[in-house]
């Protein structure tokens, strides 16, 4: 089993500019291709982690806050929030830059889940994720909620077989 690491050793920025073959009839970023670079920073990031190839196992809700226009500077930070098994759990959040008017907003943020591959192409273990800020803690601690709720939704699991769930769904 491979040493444990930090999700400091997972981190991965990725930068983009919004050229017009990204974009939509309105000159906004296509939905599509924010999805795209989001899951190459998040393989990158989990590829870091597990030391290994990478594949997409789940992505979480992604809510738009803010459109990215044509010309505007992407930058997408991505790290492992926590290993299971042989998943692993991303965050990532979304910033554009408007470089010309000195602006910078956030546009969205999600988790996407990951499996490494061994050799044969099959799931392998991977390492464990030793959380060390406040926030990596706090991540790291609702990323077994946030599991159990993508395996119920996706009928992978019973909802009276997640117990961090347990209260959602029995009022108990």
């Amino acid at each position: 089993m491979a040493k444990a690491k930090t999700p400091s050793e997972t981190v991965t920025t990725m930068t983009e500019i919004v050229l017009p073959n990204d974009t939509n009839t309105f000159n906004n970023l296509r939905g599509g291709k924010i999805l795209h670079w989001m899951d190459v920073c998040s393989a990158i990031s989990s590829s870091k982690h597990t030391e290994s190839v990478v594949v997409t196992a789940a992505v979480d809700n992604v809510s738009f806050e803010n459109p990215i226009r044509l010309g505007d500077v992407v930058t997408i930070n991505a790290k492992v929030t926590r290993a299971f098994k042989t998943s692993l759990e991303v965050f990532l959040e979304v910033y554009a830059d408007n470089i010309p008017n000195g602006t910078k907003y956030k546009s969205n943020e999600a988790f996407y889940t990951f499996v490494g591959l061994d050799s044969n192409g099959q799931p392998k273990e991977a390492p464990e994720l030793t959380p060390e800020s406040k926030k990596e803690k706090k991540l790291y601690e609702g990323a077994q909620k946030r599991r159990e709720l993508r395996l119920v939704l996706a009928g992978r699991m019973e909802p009276e077989n997640a117990p961090e769930l347990r209260s959602l769904f029995t009022g108990e």
